[in-house]
């Protein structure tokens, strides 16, 4: 119905093309699409990037990760050429992973940006639509009014909202959509209260209101929380950032004396050792310090 509707819309003139459809394909090369059509994996990989707010194909992303990862390969042999074979197939692995793991943290630090800006606006966006409907206007019309009013990301993900109940979806599965498209707590609230008001009836502008009110509670005890845990977040930097910064500052100023961790074997071995027990340090102090409200 929605299919119908769309092509109808779109051809008359002058009108704005609409994407509500999902794109479904992962790549413009068939045979590539057909062969990742067959993993679970790369259809999150399109709804990360959805999230993130990339106009890309998982399958492109998937190439970038390749590309990546060839040029991390290249890059590690290069700097290991003075070392010996088994050093050099260590810096070539190490170069591959990093190269592939670039695009991907670049696209979910995309996706966690757009969620806090899209947080940041949302109770605005509430007020806004419930203002709407205490002023008299329906939901669905109200919802065209928060539209106009906000901007990127809220404005784009309630125009998704907007459109797809004004093509025949029904208004419940348009909420789910926008619950899938932004999984954050706030917009499960928001979309069950409304949800809940439909089906049993209610004034919807105070449930807003109360909704609203809470989301900038929940804010207010984050900040508090942030505040109370910057000590162990400037703890976690330091202790990142100190060996590195201490090892560069010796391979300046007295190569020799730190030249063993890299030339000698059990210098390799307290090498491994070390970034282990710091990357494991970090996941324990970021566990520490991370407080769900």
């Amino acid at each position: 119905l929605i299919r119908e509707r769309l092509a109808t819309e779109q051809t008359q003139p002058g009108r704005e093309t609409l994407a509500l459809l999902r794109d479904e394909m992962f790549s413009r090369i068939p045979a590539f699409d057909t062969l990742l059509r067959r993993s679970e994996r790369v259809s999150r990989l399109q709804i990360l990037l959805e999230q993130a707010g990339l106009s890309m194909r998982a399958g492109n992303l998937l190439i970038i990760c390749l590309l990546s990862a060839a040029a991390g390969a290249a890059a590690g042999y290069v700097l290991a050429q003075p070392l010996p074979a088994q050093e050099t197939l260590l810096f070539t692995g190490t170069g591959v992973g990093l190269g592939m793991i670039v695009p991907y943290s670049y696209v979910t630090w995309r996706r966690s940006r757009r969620f806090q800006k899209f947080e940041a606006t949302f109770p605005e966006a509430i007020d806004t639509l419930a203002r709407a409907v205490r002023a008299g206007h329906a939901f669905t019309v109200a919802l065209e009014i928060v539209c106009n009013e906000l901007t990127d990301p809220a404005a784009s993900e309630f125009r998704k909202l907007y459109e797809e109940q004004k093509y025949g979806m029904p208004v419940r599965d348009a909420l789910l959509n926008l619950s899938e498209r932004m999984p954050l707590v706030d917009v499960k609230f928001f979309v069950t209260a409304v949800m809940l008001q439909r089906e049993t009836g209610g004034n919807l502008a105070e449930i807003l209101d109360n909704l609203s009110h809470m989301i900038r509670e929940r804010f207010k005890i984050l900040r508090q929380v942030r505040v109370y845990t910057a000590q162990g977040r400037l703890t976690m930097m330091l202790l990142m950032g100190l060996p590195p910064t201490i090892v560069v500052t010796m391979l300046i100023m007295n190569p020799s004396f730190i030249q063993p961790l890299f030339a000698d074997p059990i210098g390799h071995m307290l090498l491994a050792a070390g970034i282990t027990l710091q990357t494991v340090g970090y996941f324990v102090i970021r566990r520490i310090i991370q407080i769900q409200v």
